[in-house]
Parts: C-alpha cells; structure tokens; sequence
C-alpha cells in the first residue's frame, strides 16, 4: 500500500511519543549490564599492550591467587581452541601472535567484577613486538611488512557490509593486488574516461582524508552467556542490533547447532551499526568451559580500543565539465583503512560516490587496505560520509571554477531513477534527489545567502537494504493486539509497528503491545542496520494485520448476517456501516473465535514481507558555520536537513532520526577522530581524548521531510535512519571554504588545518 495523505489516516502519519520511553527514562529497562543469573561468574578481558607482537608467555600465577578469581582463561582453554580468526566478530581469544592494540589475550573470570578486575591487572604476558603496520600510506607500499604473510584469512561468518546495504559484488574488475597488505583491488568503469576529460573546459583534482570515527554509544558491549552442559544448550544476552546473525555465528564457532543456541537481545544502549557481535563468542565459549553463567562488560576505554569503528579513507577524486557545465568525467581512486581483518565498504563508497551525479565517463579504483589496527566495522551509512565528502567537495571546487551556483550546478547533473550508480546499476524506486534539492533552492538560509556568509550545502544518500521478515498477531478476549516480530528495536521502530496494527485493526495504539522474540520465539527479521527494519518489518506487521481483521469480519458478518464490505472497525469495535449502535468489540469476537467447536478457531493473522527492490533515501544539507579568523575555529551555526523519506509513518520519531543523524554528521566534520601513533597505539581511548560535540558545540537543526512514496514501502515509507549522517561533514566543509576562500580536504575540520589555509 503506498503513501495517503495524513489526513485519510487515524494514526499514521502523526506523531507519537516512544512506546518505551517512560521505562527508559524511569530507569525500568534492563540492559545486559543489569541482568544477574544464578551462579553468575564476571569476566574482564585482557588486552594486547602492542599493535604487532608474539605472545611468548602467559604468567597466570598471580591472577589465580586473587580472592575471588575462579579462572584465568587463555585461547588453548576455550573450545574454539584452534578456530580460524577471520573476524572481530569470530575472536575470542588470540593464539600465538597479536596483530593490533586491543587484542583479547587473557580472560580472567571471577565472582565479582572487582576481583575480576584485580586478577586481569595481575597478569603477566611477554611479547616479543613486532613491526607494526600502522597507517594507510605505509600499508599501501608495495615493500610493506606483510601483515598475514600467508594471505589475510577469508570471512566465515555472516558478511556484515551485505547487511547494510544492497549492492553489486560483481559489477567490478578485480585486479592483482598491488601490495601485501591490500586485500581486494576492483575497478569499476563506464564510458571512455580519456575523452570525457578531452571534452571538459575545466578540471578540478584533489586528494580527501578522512579519520577513523568511532560509533560514540553510550553503552559499552556487553553480553551474558549462560551453558546448560546437560542438554548442550546455551542462552546469549547480548546489547545487539541483529540476534540471528549473533546467533549463527556463535554456534559455528562452538561447534553447535543453531537449535541449541538462543540469542535474548537486551534493551540496545546505542548502536549505530556497531554491535552485531563482538564478546559474545569470548563469554560464550567461557561459559561452555567453566560450566557456568558469565558476564563480559567492558570499560569504556576497553571499548575504544577492541571494537570496530568507521575505517579511515584517502579518496583521489578527478572531476571534469564541460563548458556549459555539464559533467563530462570522473576518475577516483578509493582506498579504505579495514584494519587488521578485510571489511569491504568498497561496493558502497563507489555506488554513492558516482552515483549521485550523471557521470557518462567514469573510472574508480578501489583498495581495501589492512593495517595493524582493529577490524574497522559499520558506523551509520558506512562509507558513506566518507564517499560523499570526498565528492561533494569536487562538485563544490568544480562549480566554482565554472562560475556556476553550485546548487544548479548540482541540479543540471543531478542523477534520476534511470541514471547510474557508481557501480553501474540503475538506482532502484523513484529516488527523490533533485527534489531535495529543488526544496533546499527554496530555503531562505540558502536563498538569502551572501558571498562569504559562511554557507554551504551538500547532499547525500543511502541505498537503504532489504530482508525479509515475518510478523504474527492474534487479538486477545480483552480487545488487546498482539504483534510478535523479531526484529531489535534500536530507533523506535516498535513505536511505528504499533501504528500500522493500530490503523489496520482500527484500534487505539495503547491497544496494541509488541511482542519482541528472542532466537527461539521470534519471528525472522533482519538486522536493525542499513535503514531496513521498518522498510522490511512494518510490511510484515501490516500483512499479519490484514489478515487478523480479514478473521474479524469474516467472524462479524456472520454474527450481523451482513456482508464484509458492510462492516467497518472503529475504536475497537465492529460494526454495520450506517447503522449506529450495531456494534461489537472485537475482543468479545475473539472470545467467540475461541470458545467456537468447529469454528475458525483463535484470530492469529501471519504475515511476511520480502521486497523486491530496497527504497534509497537522499538528503540535502544546508549549514552555515562561522569561522575565528584568529584561531581557525569552525562553529556550526544552523544546520537545514532536507530528507526524501517516502511517508513518515510517525512524524516525531522520523524528525528525531534526523536531527541525531545530523548531529553526528557534525561531530564527523568538526570534532571525532581515533588517533594512532606510528606504532598502532590508540591515543584518544577515554572520552576525555576523543571528542564527540557536546549539546552547546552543535547549532540549531531544522528538520524537512518530503514524502516521495517507494513504490514497495509499507504505506510509502523509506528508509531513514542512514541518510541523516551522510551529507554534514561535506556541507560543514564547504560551508568553510564559502566562509574563508580555502578548501580543507581533511576530516575533521581542526582548527590548525583551516588556520593554515586561511594564511595562504
């Protein structure tokens, strides 16, 4: 069912408050942190100190004489003993050598945290350090150390990149490898690069570096596994954003079926992409070797330092246009920082970087680079900040060489549903791109700008996933609906699953209660990650709607002897069309349903969703920044999001979405970075070192929806919890090189940089 307008719709389409908000304000909802089982045990990881070592020696000694500590676990004491390492995700503990700072070696598990605690910091390793491979350039030579001298290992599990967004693993070339430590080398190309740069009037080149970002969650991971030796069944409480991927990788690694392990998400303290599964097989396999309950939760620094943040980049972008503005090339090279084990973003970074703008001659190279650094992961539109600063930047450059307002310079080559992406597809759905920008032209901090008033605009994408997804309600004797998914809620999609089954049954949403199975109980979903779960889920949930209130009328008609088309479901009741006082509450009908010998039986509707194509999702920003001429300090100032997102089926939420994206896309442009010294160390591991923008160092975000219906969305909807973050970096840097002439090609945005440029 596509898009109606808000004013046909009792609930859709309107804002609601979060179904669970009260509970988290209130404190009443549990994260893992919070859950305590019987005979529990509490583990604390130790970390490798180096970025390249091997591991000579484990001094236990120490450790185990600590009051409290009941064992101190190293690789050949776990039963994934001997299991290849091809993931951050399949690491439990490391064998032989370290290949970055962070490194789980050593787990002591004891009856308390603090014994726990105290035993971890009496360990005794000896390493013998090696040569760290520790940044982008130095692992791109081609005499560069070989991090795995016998090939980087092959990913068994599930593909986290794939997850995310749909795209096409074949659309490229692949190419000889160039170094030791690259990975993967594709090349995707169309048309005659040579002559679409013959053809330009004018060309701009530059080289774009972005920082390793961290994902910033207020909950650090953690995760409970609990082993029952008796029937070989283990139980996971994990903070994850997709429970069946977790689940899956956690009985291949321990060698079990998937029936024996259940996998409980907990209340998700932030995501972003981040937490799919990282010490769950660690507390997993403890459990299975010490026959007890155990919790693993780290500590924020321990957090920064093993987990899997945002992969740093270095984009070389070549642009060229024609006289008349039109663009006539583009030639990139991509080259992303995966850490110590592959993560191809490749595939995405092309599609959005050649994909937003008509490019009839086109050419990207992409390398996906290994560094002694931690596996890099997800982070909200993965590579596509990073894509989309590196383009943005160029279309900027190049419109001014062209003396052309960049906004209908942008417009003049602005890609539609039949253009291609950056790997030579055509985008899916009808993509909403040049009507956010046509809204931004309109906009009075874009209309009324000045030159030099510190104003610039971008814009940005995701081509959003697709899964599928089952759903089940059933209508109880009370009149209460009961929707079962499986799916995590992690953005307030289970506020929004409350609309669609309040509008279809024609109930109140208190009426309705969201049921959210674990592994076991719950129907399939994909994971809560590349702007899916409402896309994929709400049309299950819609499906299993329609099919409780088929049940309903059918039953209905039969009780008024009138036809279903004559019935309608008004404020939990059923009644005759035209004839007031002719009504009956549908749980009295459920009640009949199951008291019936013969009858239809209990009302439980099934429904299923499988899209056939995803539904992108566009943005354009607009942010104005000041800029200290003395210091070189970039304030953002006010910030417009523009976003397609094909009908905001609750208004409230999809606004929040935006402004926390938008948020974030300006702590990528002004403020987060990890940083590594030259030999792998991680010096911004406390949040007093790496800087996330606080409430008073972000401006005033004005949030603009335009509903463009996907042609396959429950109701119209899109995708919208990516596209918020891709395009504020890239706006916030041209708003600085609008602000003081000069363009910073660097993320972020410090202030030494723009002083620099501002001296040239």
């Amino acid at each position: 069912m596509n898009q109606q307008s808000n004013g046909e719709f009792q609930h859709l389409g309107k804002p609601r408050k979060l179904a669970e908000g009260l509970d988290k304000i209130t404190g009443r909802v549990h994260y893992v942190g919070d859950v305590t089982l019987p005979n529990m045990l509490h583990g604390r990881v130790v970390l490798s100190p180096y970025a390249h070592a091997n591991i000579l020696s484990v001094d236990t000694a120490a450790a185990r004489a600590v009051p409290g500590v009941v064992a101190v676990l190293t690789a050949a004491d776990l039963p994934t003993h001997g299991k290849l390492i091809t993931s951050r995700q399949s690491t439990a503990l490391a064998e032989g050598t370290v290949h970055y700072r962070g490194a789980p070696v050593v787990l002591v598990v004891a009856e308390t945290e603090a014994a726990a605690a105290d035993g971890a910091a009496a360990v005794l390793v000896d390493y013998e350090p090696l040569t760290a491979v520790a940044n982008l350039e130095q692992a791109l030579a081609p005499d560069a150390p070989a991090i795995w001298p016998n090939g980087a290992p092959k990913e068994e599990g599930e593909d986290l990149t794939a997850v995310h967004a749909a795209t096409d693993a074949d659309a490229a070339t692949s190419a000889e490898p160039a170094g030791p430590n690259i990975h993967e080398q594709k090349r995707y190309e169309r048309g005659d690069i040579a002559a679409g740069f013959a053809a330009a009037a004018q060309i701009v080149e530059n080289v774009y570096r972005t920082a390793i970002v961290h994902q910033g969650y207020l909950e650090p991971h953690a995760v409970v596994a609990d082993y029952e030796p008796i029937g070989r069944s283990l139980t996971v409480y994990t903070s994850t954003q997709g429970q069946f991927g977790v689940r899956n990788e956690v009985a291949r690694l321990l060698g079990l079926p998937r029936s024996k392990v259940t996998v409980i998400p907990m209340t998700v303290g932030g995501g972003f992409g981040a937490k799919y599964g990282i010490l769950d097989p660690l507390a997993a396999a403890a459990s299975v070797a010490l026959g007890r309950p155990v919790r693993v939760v780290l500590t924020r620094s321990e957090d920064f330092l093993t987990t899997t943040p945002s992969p740093a980049t270095l984009i070389k972008v070549k642009l060229g246009a024609a006289a008349d503005g039109t663009i006539t090339a583009l030639d990139a090279e991509v080259n992303l920082d995966n850490g110590v084990y592959p993560f191809s973003l490749g595939g995405i970074v092309t599609m959005l970087l050649g994909g937003y703008y008509r490019f009839p001659n086109l050419r990207i190279d992409v390398r996906e680079v290994l560094t002694n650094k931690p596996q890099t992961g997800a982070y909200r539109a993965p590579g596509a900040p990073q894509a989309t600063f590196a383009i943005e930047s160029a279309i900027d450059d190049l419109a001014a060489k062209l003396n052309r307002d960049p906004l209908e310079f942008r417009l003049q080559n602005v890609a539609g549903p039949e253009d291609l992406t950056g790997e030579g597809d055509p985008w899916e759905g009808n993509i909403g791109l040049r009507a956010v920008m046509e809204r931004a032209q309109q906009h009075p901090l874009w209309r009324e700008r000045t030159p030099g008033s510190g104003v610039g605009i971008a814009v940005g994408g995701w081509p959003c996933g697709k899964t599928t997804a089952a759903a089940v309600c059933r209508v109880d004797t009370d009149g209460t609906v009961r929707v079962h998914i499986g799916s995590v809620d992690v953005s307030g999609s289970n506020t929004s699953f409350q609309l669609v089954a309040a509008e279809i049954l024609g109930v109140h949403p208190e009426q309705v209660e969201l049921v959210a199975g674990d592994t076991r109980t719950g129907p399939f979903a994909g994971p809560s990650g590349g702007s899916q779960i409402t896309y994929s889920v709400a049309g299950a949930v819609a499906d299993a709607a329609r099919e409780a209130r088929r049940q309903l009328l059918e039953l209905a008609s039969e009780h008024f002897e009138a036809r279903m088309e004559d019935l309608e479901i008004t404020n939990g009741e059923v009644g005759v069309r035209g004839v007031p006082g002719r009504a009956i509450a549908i749980g009295k009908l459920a009640e009949r349903a199951e008291g019936k010998a013969g009858g239809p039986g209990p009302i439980v509707g099934e429904g299923r969703s499988a899209p056939p194509d995803n539904a992108p999702g566009f943005v354009a920003h607009i942010v104005k920044v000041a800029v200290d001429a003395e210091t070189g300090r970039v304030t953002p100032q006010q910030y417009v999001a523009i976003q397609d997102v094909g009908f905001a089926i609750n208004p409230l939420l999809v606004e929040g979405q935006i402004q926390g994206g938008a948020a974030q896309g300006v702590g990528w442009g002004v403020y987060e970075a990890m940083r590594y010294d030259e030999n792998g160390e991680l010096l911004t591991a406390s949040l007093m070192d790496y800087c996330l923008p606080r409430a008073d160092q972000l401006p005033t975000f004005e949030a603009i929806m335009i509903n463009n219906p996907s042609p396959y969305g429950p109701f119209g909807a899109r995708g919208v919890g990516e596209p918020p973050i891709t395009a504020g970096a890239a706006a916030i840097a041209n708003a600085v090189r609008d602000a003081v002439g000069a363009r910073i090609n660097e993320l972020p945005i410090n202030d030494e940089v723009v002083w620099k440029a501002m001296q040239k």
